[in-house]
């Protein structure tokens, strides 16, 4: 989630409560959202709360042939996990494991295999009693087109996907990844990206 949604900050997750990318696929019946990514205006689930997004991304993995193998692995073979997505074809960037791994090691989420299934269960019992007061989270207006600069580039801040970016600056993310030479939808802070 934190690599997906960049820490909670992407448009997806902020506007739709969408951490993992999830698109449509058949038999989606919940609310819609349509961004630039594969193609123009492909479909994304918006989600009422976080959770659900994480919910259904642990459906996603579970109930997938290509995944299957996945599940013969250690829960806390982190490593080995994150080449395994990789191979099973989840992600397109050939990175991603190495990314996912180091997020993982920057933040000790490798902590979290410790807890005590009965520590679980005291927490899934605060949870459901803090359920009822969760409230959605807020939309926010749609950010203005920004003029590009006089050179023609865009600087990458804090919180950015390549949709926001399109979105202020009127490029589509098409153009914005040919122009750039991206093979896939990872950005990072500070980089220059062509705007023309």
């Amino acid at each position: 989630g934190i690599l997906e949604s960049g820490n909670g900050r992407s448009t997806l997750a902020s506007k739709s409560n969408n951490h993992f990318g999830i698109k449509c696929h058949r038999g989606w019946t919940g609310k819609r959202v349509y961004h630039d990514d594969d193609k123009k205006d492909d479909c994304f689930r918006k989600y009422k709360y976080v959770e659900n997004s994480y919910d259904d991304h642990s459906k996603f993995l579970t109930q997938r042939k290509r995944y299957a193998f996945l599940f013969k692995y250690r829960t806390s073979d982190y490593k080995r996990w994150a080449r395994g997505l990789k191979k099973a074809g989840y992600a397109t960037d050939r990175k991603y494991p190495s990314k996912l791994i180091r997020i993982i090691e920057n933040y000790k989420l490798y902590d979290f295999d410790k807890v005590k299934k009965s520590d679980l269960k005291k927490y899934r019992k605060q949870l459901k009693k803090r359920k009822s007061k969760v409230v959605p989270a807020k939309t926010t207006k749609q950010s203005p087109k920004i003029k590009s600069s006089s050179k023609g580039v865009y600087v990458v801040r804090k919180g950015d996907t390549l949709y926001s970016i399109s979105r202020k600056t009127g490029v589509s993310v098409k153009d914005l990844k040919k122009l750039n030479g991206l093979k896939n939808n990872t950005i990072h802070i500070g980089r220059r990206l062509k705007l023309k």
